[in-house]
C-alpha cells in the first residue's frame, strides 16, 4: 500500500475522479493511499451481527471485504468501473471468487439479488460534490425497506479531493430522507488517509 507520508505523489494525466481513467491510472501506478490492504474490525462486527446477508460493495478497488465475505457464505458482488481496480481485485480473489466483481457503474447497475446491505468504503468520499445527490437517490433505489446501508463514513469538509469529506450535517441531509440512522460508532483502525475522521453509521431504509 502507498504512503503519501513516505513518497511524492506522482504526476498523473487524469485529474478527473469522475472517469474511470483517474482511478485506472493510479491503480495501474501503484498509488492507492486509501487502500487498507485487509478487512477493517467494524465491518467484521457488522457482518458478524448479519450472517448471510446478500452484500453490494461499490467502488470496490481491492476487494477485501468481499473475499471475507464468500468465504463466510454471504452472497456478494463488488463493483467498480475502473478496468485497473477489477483487474487488481480479480488477481486479489483468486480463480474460485473472481467472478464476484464485475466492472460496472454504481448508477445503472442492477444486482443479481436483492440487496440486504450495501457497505460504503471510501465510496462516497470518492464521487465529485455534484454526485452526491446521485448517490442517495440510487442506494434507496436498490435498497428495500428495512435493508441497511452501511460502513465508513469520512467526515468533515475537505477543501480539495478526493477524499471529498463531508460535514455531518450536511451528510443527515442527504439520506434522511430515504434512511434512519440506527447505529453510530468510533473507527479505532483507520489508515492515515482517513485517520480521526471516520465514523462507522448505518442506515436503515425507511418503508
Amino acid at each position: 500500500m502507498s504512503d503519501p507520508k513516505q513518497a511524492p505523489v506522482p504526476e498523473f494525466e487524469s485529474r478527473d475522479p469522475n472517469s474511470p481513467e483517474f482511478w485506472s491510472e493510479r491503480f495501474e501506478r501503484r498509488f492507492m493511499p486509501w487502500d487498507q490492504a485487509g478487512v477493517p474490525a467494524a465491518f467484521k462486527a457488522f457482518a458478524d451481527r448479519h450472517p448471510g446477508a446478500p452484500v453490494l460493495i461499490p467502488g470496490c478497488g481491492s476487494a477485501y471485504e468481499a473475499l471475507w465475505l464468500a468465504g463466510r457464505g454471504n452472497p456478494v458482488r463488488a463493483i467498480d468501473f475502473s478496468p485497473a481496480a477489477v483487474a487488481a481485485a480479480r488477481e486479489q480473489l483468486g480463480a474460485q471468487h473472481a467472478d464476484l466483481v464485475e466492472q460496472a457503474d454504481f448508477f445503472t447497475y442492477a444486482p443479481p439479488f436483492e440487496c440486504a446491505w450495501i457497505y460504503e468504503r471510501a465510496f462516497l468520499c470518492a464521487l465529485p460534490l455534484a454526485r452526491r445527490e446521485d448517490y442517495a437517490r440510487r442506494m434507496a433505489e436498490l435498497l428495500p425497506a428495512g435493508a441497511l446501508l452501511a460502513g465508513f463514513y469520512f467526515l468533515g469538509a475537505t477543501p480539495k479531493g478526493p477524499p471529498f469529506g463531508i460535514e455531518r450535517p450536511e451528510l443527515d441531509a442527504l439520506l434522511t430522507p430515504y434512511f434512519d440512522l440506527i447505529e453510530d460508532e468510533a473507527v479505532n483502525d483507520s489508515i492515515a488517509v482517513f485517520a480521526g475522521r471516520e465514523r462507522w453509521l448505518t442506515w436503515r431504509r425507511r418503508a
